[in-house]
């Protein structure tokens, strides 16, 4: 018996840059732009879903929740939730019972899966196509160098691989274009080293010096392709949220 879909997330489909065959492959993105909760957020809905408790005290909870899960990960902890299993992991290979941990070979990460709740809840998901996305300029996919992964998260200090269309900075040494990360505070922090790679298609750079958290990363350039450029700045936002790990 299927389940009755009583939501949908709204995807766009856009080509898929893992794959040789760039032009009859695609893969879908969930459209969340504009739909990013925080802490404050939630604290707010749990008021407006009748409890007693002063938003206030409901903020101070959720934001201590959060952390003592992280120093208990620190510590060693797994941590189940209603959403989530974490489970601290240390990637990387090992010669044998005597090689130490090394940082340059060895990385400290968590694993995050999704509860039995939030399986159970994606029953009641469907899918709404809106189309392909147009081959204006986009950021594709956003690929960690050090790990391979492709689903949103980085290595600290680690580099990054862009891939898009249209997505090359320029003009050179304008300060108000480049590759940035945005914060929960909405504050754009840039790169602190060059990029090793500048083309339209793919840009290669090095994560700057963020702390532990979610960003969303933007390309803010005037290139439009060939040598012309637009009198304005673009700005160019990854849909998929960006979440710094060790």
């Amino acid at each position: 018996m299927k389940t009755m879909k009583k939501f949908f997330w709204k995807v766009w489909l856009r080509l898929n840059f893992l794959t040789k065959d760039v032009k009859n492959d695609y893969v879908a993105v969930v459209s969340t732009t504009g739909k990013t909760l925080h802490n404050a957020d939630i604290a707010g809905l749990i008021k407006d879903e009748g409890s007693e408790l002063q938003y206030e005290t409901l903020l101070d909870v959720l934001n201590r929740a959060d952390r003592l899960r992280v120093r208990k990960i620190q510590e060693g902890y797994s941590i189940q939730t209603g959403v989530s299993h974490i489970a601290p992991r240390v990637l990387g290979t090992w010669l044998g019972a005597e090689h130490k941990f090394n940082p340059a070979a060895h990385r400290i990460t968590a694993d995050m899966t999704p509860s039995t709740e939030l399986h159970a809840a994606f029953e009641e998901v469907g899918v709404e196509v809106l189309g392909i996305k147009e081959s204006g300029a986009y950021i594709g996919l956003v690929t960690d160098v050090l790990t391979g992964k492709t689903d949103g998260t980085i290595s600290y200090l680690g580099d990054i691989i862009i891939t898009g269309e249209k997505i090359k900075i320029a003009p050179d040494k304008d300060s108000t274009v480049g590759v940035f990360f945005v914060d929960d505070e909405g504050e754009d922090i840039s790169l602190d080293y060059p990029m090793t790679e500048n083309n339209p298609k793919r840009i290669v750079c090095r994560v700057p010096e963020l702390s532990y958290g979610t960003y969303t990363l933007k390309i803010v350039t005037r290139y439009v392709g060939n040598t012309t450029l637009l009198k304005q700045n673009r700005t160019i936002v990854y849909d998929v949220p960006l979440t710094l790990v060790r």
